[in-house]
């Protein structure tokens, strides 16, 4: 583009010169004037279309790499805006990692400490009155043989162990009249009225009188003749069963 307005520039300033140059000699044909004007106006007419269009090419170059910049702006403002993001998602990463860390270790604790309750409760098991044990054994089978290699929860284990806790201390609160079999003092067995006294005394009479006390022990119940209480016992038995009228009956209590 710069070579032809060179050009063009040459060529006016050339034939301007001729026109000088003519104006100083004589008159010449006509006919050579007007053709040398003509080509005076036409190289004036290209200079001009020349100089339209680069003015043109100018302004539609300059748009473009106005838009250019504007983008390179957008996009350098996205990557900062997706680092910053990187950079909080990482630290959130990093927060998250911290506090499952912690959570685990709570996790081992809790369940340690529900292994132990286990325990305690198995050994609790045997002291228990026949009556409660009944009512436990769908909780106690519940109760993993290899806390290591359970697929029950630790929660799920709590639950199971506050459930005979509870179990156990509204047991503790109760009379209960039962019947049972027991081996009466000539190793005869036979069915008796159990009464049990919360969770820590109980008393059985036979039918043919027999009576005895029982104590909770280490590796069960240990149950000790009585016939003396039998009258006492009776009472007992036949105010429970609703046969005979609310009163106060003496009966001995040992606490261990």
């Amino acid at each position: 583009m710069r070579l032809l307005v060179a050009g063009a520039v040459l060529t006016g300033s050339c034939l301007l010169a001729s026109a000088r140059q003519a104006d100083t000699q004589p008159a010449a044909d006509p006919d050579a004037a007007r053709s040398t004007v003509s080509k005076w106006i036409a190289t004036q007419q290209i200079i001009l279309k020349e100089s339209k269009d680069w003015q043109q090419g100018k302004e539609i170059l300059q748009s473009r790499i106005e838009l250019m910049e504007q983008e390179i702006a957008s996009i350098e403002a996205r990557l900062a805006e997706a680092q910053a993001g990187t950079r909080e998602a990482d630290l959130k990463e990093g927060e998250l990692a911290g506090e499952s860390r912690t959570l685990e270790k709570r996790a081992t604790g809790l369940a340690a400490q529900v292994t132990d309750l286990e325990g305690a409760i198995r050994t609790v098991h045997g002291s228990l009155p026949s009556p409660v044990q009944e009512r436990l054994a769908p909780l106690y089978q519940r109760i993993p043989e290899d806390p290591a290699n359970t697929k029950a929860s630790v929660g799920e284990r709590y639950q199971n162990v506050l459930g005979i806790l509870n179990e156990i201390n509204k047991s503790n609160g109760e009379i209960m009249l039962v019947n049972e079999i027991r081996a009466l003092s000539d190793g005869t067995p036979s069915e008796v009225k159990s009464i049990y006294v919360g969770l820590g005394q109980a008393y059985y009479l036979s039918a043919s009188g027999e009576a005895g006390v029982g104590r909770p022990a280490v590796s069960g119940w240990e149950w000790t003749p009585a016939n003396e209480l039998a009258a006492n016992i009776q009472q007992v038995v036949e105010i429970l069963s609703n046969k005979g009228s609310p009163k106060f009956v003496p009966l001995p209590v040992e606490i261990r």
